[in-house]
């Protein structure tokens, strides 16, 4: 590791910014229709053309902008480090120049900047001159330390852009080793270079160097133009002119020629949590505030920390049998390709299991007491995963103008729980939830469940019920999210099936039926390159491969598109 990035790795700002943009941002500028059409190697030359020109606008303000931070900073080396990085971009402006000689188009002659790159040379030159957060401007700055706060905040504008470019690269340099006639293999690997790697280091050092003597208050400010500047960045790539079939973001794939139905799982797909166990600790206290209360009924026959010793036991009990009946399903040779008729007779077993699972939890009585109010207000308080409301809240607001429906299956014992859970991230308009209900005396619960979904089974089972009958004039493309075993057969039977989270034993039990796991940008790119050549549907149920992700934004990304979709 070199110097510069041992100092950007370690209690550093700028590392602390973009992780927290890369994990929303960076995926949302890779699924736009230009940069998989790009690493896909299907971008049509005119589209590429028209990126040069507008990338050229939005270099020629970056390098104004790297004037204007070096007049504003009071330090030698600082000042090196500018000049050095100015420079930079002027060799890339000359490379940018010399391929549109290539395809025999005159450098000089203007193609007027598009909105989407005005308004980010806009913002990167307003905060170059100072205005910033009601800033006086450069110009009227009469201290030292005035200019070089205005030169750090300039730096923090652009350290987005100069990250994120080696970022991409790395990211596609894998497809020109499938394609060693890639027509944009310059293009990639001039941003995977080490030189451009060594730029990016070399303004995050920067910018960390010039943050040290900034108040708290300030580096907020920096955050905050970090943030802005990686968005712009995304709108700007959003805004490539490709005029071409496209599978991200699906929306725009099946619009007008499939209805769109989207189906998801709950818990641990959606939450950071079991709701069982949320469920289980409004038991308890219920209990405990029963017993305060010296209520006489059935709330008094055991003590709380009886009942929390009883849940403790089934939660053990159930966690030790589900390992032993996910061993028992699983066949001794890992199959070559999907066995699906197998892998369903296996999850017969499984779905046997939950149900006693689920019978022994009501005997025992630990959902008995729990009021409906209880539940509510703990369902508003469930964690939902970074991204994972984002997704359902653009849902609410576009699924008007798109033709598409969202299905959530799951297990969870109380559906009440989902509602107040969705509905309280304003996320519950248009979503059909399907799941057990709880069985009610007025408002408290009985301890008995109403089972409508227990098993894997039973969620296959809706989830081709509703495919079934559906009235659509359009054929349907269905997509399903989950994280677990008891996802498995949904996600085949889907056109398309993404993973989210990390279970092993997920992929375990998948790859011994014959399940492929693929990341769905490199699938995503795989089915760019056929969309030429495929006038139905790529993607097809029962293909035996499912997509693996990382976070809910690659999800909105590939589905809906980024916020500037």
């Amino acid at each position: 590791m070199s110097a510069a990035a041992a100092v950007v790795a370690e209690g550093s700002s700028a590392r602390r910014f973009w992780i927290a943009a890369s994990s929303r941002e960076a995926a949302f500028a890779s699924y736009t229709p230009f940069l998989l059409s790009l690493a896909a190697g299907t971008l049509r030359l005119d589209s590429f053309r028209q990126y040069i020109a507008q990338d050229s606008h939005f270099l020629h303000a970056f390098a104004r902008a790297y004037e204007m931070a070096e007049e504003c900073a009071d330090d030698d080396d600082d000042r090196a480090t500018i000049t050095a990085l100015r420079k930079a971009i002027v060799r890339e402006l000359n490379l940018h120049a010399s391929a549109l000689q290539e395809w025999g188009l005159d450098p000089t002659k203007e193609i007027p900047p598009s909105q989407a790159t005005t308004k980010y040379t806009d913002f990167l030159l307003a905060t170059a001159i100072g205005k910033v957060d009601g800033g006086k401007g450069s110009d009227k700055m009469v201290t030292p330390f005035e200019k070089t706060k205005i030169a750090a905040y300039t730096v923090g504008a652009m350290a987005p852009c100069m990250r994120l470019y080696p970022y991409l690269g790395k990211e596609l340099t894998s497809f020109l080793k499938q394609d060693e006639y890639h027509p944009y293999n310059k293009w990639i690997e001039t941003y995977a270079s080490t030189d451009f790697e060594d730029n990016a280091l070399q303004i995050e050092e920067l910018l960390d160097k010039l943050s040290v003597s900034l108040t708290g208050e300030e580096l907020e400010i920096i955050g905050k133009l970090y943030q802005q500047a990686i968005g712009l960045e995304v709108e700007f790539f959003s805004a490539q002119t490709v005029d071409q079939p496209v599978i991200a973001p699906l929306s725009r794939y099946c619009d007008p020629k499939y209805k769109l139905l989207i189906f998801c799982d709950f818990d641990l797909t959606c939450t950071i949590v079991d709701s069982s166990a949320i469920l289980a600790e409004i038991a308890i206290l219920s209990y405990q505030k029963a017993s305060q209360g010296g209520a006489d009924n059935f709330l008094d026959r055991m003590k709380p920390a009886d009942l929390r010793n009883s849940w403790n036991m089934l939660s053990n009990q159930y966690t030790e049998e589900y390992e032993q009946c996910i061993a028992s399903l699983r066949p001794l040779d890992e199959a070559r390709s999907l066995d699906y008729d197998q892998l369903y007779k296996g999850l017969e077993v499984l779905s046997e299991f939950e149900k006693l699972a689920n019978s022994r939890v009501v005997d025992s009585g630990v959902l008995r007491g729990m009021n409906l109010d209880d539940i509510r207000k703990a369902g508003e308080r469930l964690i939902l995963h970074d991204g994972c409301k984002n997704f359902f809240q653009k849902i609410g607001k576009t699924r008007d103008s798109l033709n598409l429906d969202v299905h959530i299956l799951s297990y969870c014992w109380c559906a009440d729980l989902i509602r107040s859970a969705f509905s309280s991230v304003c996320c519950l308009g248009g979503l059909n939830i399907h799941s057990n209900e709880f069985a009610f005396e007025g408002s408290v619960s009985t301890g008995h469940i109403n089972r409508q979904m227990e098993s894997p089974l039973d969620k296959v089972e809706k989830f081709k019920s509703i495919k079934s009958n559906m009235d659509s004039t359009a054929p349907l493309l269905s997509v399903y999210i989950g994280d677990s075993v008891g996802d498995l057969l949904c996600l085949l039977e889907a056109d398309i099936g993404i993973v989210v989270g990390s279970s092993t034993t997920l992929r375990r039990v998948g790859k011994q039926f014959g399940v492929s796991f693929v990341p769905l940008f490199p699938g995503l790119v795989e089915k760019q390159r056929q969309t030429a050549k495929e006038e139905s549907s790529i993607f097809k149920a029962r293909s035996g491969i499912l997509y693996t992700v990382s976070s809910w934004s690659e999800i909105q990304a590939f589905i809906l598109g980024n916020d500037f979709s």
